[in-house]
């Protein structure tokens, strides 16, 4: 599939396949789930600031695009492992990269956020 032309159904089938694996809970998921299964609350404390109803979500629609796998253990309260299919652990690796990329330029992106502002103000 190229993009060299307008290809409306590409671009569509690009787009709905980065909505999921491009939003910032899924790509800190995918991160975490990266060295084996975590639990809802292990993967929660480890990404800080999101929601249980946004985590949920997020597990939730990596889970129906097949990037992860959500196991349940009859205990009393019941465990739930989630962790990356053979089509999640594929995406880990740009996914990383992304992520190293991100860390490593963290510091010129805000830098050229400043200068935008404030030839704005």
């Amino acid at each position: 599939m190229t993009l060299s032309h307008h290809n409306p159904t590409a671009c569509r089938a690009i787009s709905d396949v980065l909505a999921r694996v491009g939003d910032k809970w899924a790509v800190l998921v995918v991160e975490l789930l990266c060295n084996g299964p975590l639990r809802f609350t292990e993967l929660q404390r480890s990404i800080g600031n999101i929601s249980q109803k946004m985590l949920t979500t997020t597990l939730r629609g990596l889970e129906r695009d097949g990037l992860v796998t959500r196991t349940v253990y009859p205990t009393i309260p019941p465990r739930v492992d989630y962790e990356l299919t053979t089509l999640g652990r594929g995406l880990h690796e740009p996914v990383k990269a992304l992520s190293d990329w991100a860390r490593a330029n963290i510091d010129r992106i805000n830098d050229a956020r400043r200068v935008f502002d404030a030839e704005r103000d």
